[in-house]
């Protein structure tokens, strides 16, 4: 559906071709969980992709480790690129297990990591395949790692951060450190949503238990929550849309954007920013009437004057959607990933390199 992560993986493939080093590629997609998902989740087509834009021929093997994909790989010439498939298809890999890494360790004399949409995640083939080979880090992974240092060593404020999308669980424990970090984190989508309603402000029914946000204090003035939204009675947004106050959301009725007035507050502080991040769009976007609040976060960053990043894959094709990518600084290959790293905690898979 989109290559953006393939073209930015480019450089490091190119590179490694021209040394003539034998190129063994190993990635993901998606969440497979059945023998089913296979033909769905399969990285065949992404290997036809990358032959396109390369313009190097790719074999696709349909495994990813055994003593077939082993043989295959020993008959590779100089310069060639092989992609394996699926990691995911073995629960080993997200399950970190050593035995799995080890195995794909077999395939390759040294690992370069090139795939920060997943250095925050402990899996076999980025945490565990290192301590088997010698390993380093793809021109990718470099950028990422130099265009996020900035906020962290040269800031320059005002710092704002937007925070929205619909992983509540992965993105909430990033509140309080990056409140520490930021003069604005502006909130939207299910994660603002959530601690509306764990505050008893919204009563939108989220069934949401998260530990991260009982002692938020919404009295700090560095946070901002909507102060209207976009609500219908219908969860396809089909019946009955209106603009409400948090307090007046009704428990049959769903939360699908910010409303018009928290859209023009926000774009306010995101205008006199002088470094920002984006990370979540803050409605449902992919209904054009329900992305109005996060265009004009959009259009807000894309006119302001301050040093733009943005991550995660909703939002990437979102603002790719509108045609905003030129106006960003950088766009970033992660989304989790970014927060974790802007937040200064611990990313394994990067400090398994050092």
């Amino acid at each position: 559906m989109d290559d953006f992560r393939i073209k930015r993986t480019l450089p490091t493939i190119k590179e490694l071709v021209k040394q003539e080093a034998r190129v063994v590629l190993i990635s993901h997609s998606g969440r497979p969980t059945r023998d089913e998902d296979r033909q769905k989740y399969s990285l065949k087509p992404v290997a036809l992709r990358i032959e396109k834009l390369s313009g190097k021929k790719v074999k696709f093997l349909d495994d990813c480790i055994g003593k077939r994909i082993e043989n295959e790989i020993s008959k590779m010439r100089k310069g060639e690129i092989v992609l394996l498939e699926n990691l995911r298809f073995y629960e080993e890999e997200e399950n970190n297990n050593k035995d799995f890494a080890k195995n794909l360790s077999r395939l390759a004399d040294i690992f370069i990591n090139d795939a920060f949409a997943v250095c925050h995640r402990a899996h076999a083939s980025v945490e565990g395949v290192p301590k088997f080979l010698p390993s380093g880090i793809g021109l990718l992974l470099e950028n990422e790692i130099e265009v996020l240092s900035q906020f962290l060593e040269n800031p320059r404020p005002p710092l704002v951060g937007i925070i929205g999308g619909a992983k509540v669980s992965t993105k909430m424990k990033f509140i309080k450190p990056l409140l520490k970090k930021v003069n604005h984190l502006l909130l939207g989508g299910k994660i603002a949503n959530a601690v509306l309603e764990m505050k008893a402000i919204s009563l939108e029914r989220l069934l949401l238990k998260e530990e991260a946000i009982k002692d938020l204090d919404l009295t700090n003035p560095r946070l901002h929550l909507p102060t209207d939204v976009i609500v219908s009675s219908d969860i396809k947004g089909e019946a009955c849309i209106r603009v409400a106050e948090p307090g007046e959301v009704r428990k049959d009725e769903t939360i699908l954007d910010i409303g018009p007035r928290t859209a023009e507050a926000f774009s306010e502080i995101i205008k006199q920013a002088g470094m920002i991040f984006w990370n979540g769009p803050l409605g449902r976007t992919e209904e054009e009437r329900f992305a109005v609040g996060s265009l004009a976060i959009a259009k807000a960053i894309a006119q302001g004057r301050g040093f733009s990043i943005a991550g995660g894959n909703n939002t990437v094709a979102f603002i790719k959607e509108n045609r905003l990518q030129d106006q960003f600084a950088h766009i970033s290959t992660g989304g989790g990933a970014m927060l974790q790293f802007l937040s200064e905690e611990r990313l394994l898979c990067l400090e398994v390199l050092k």
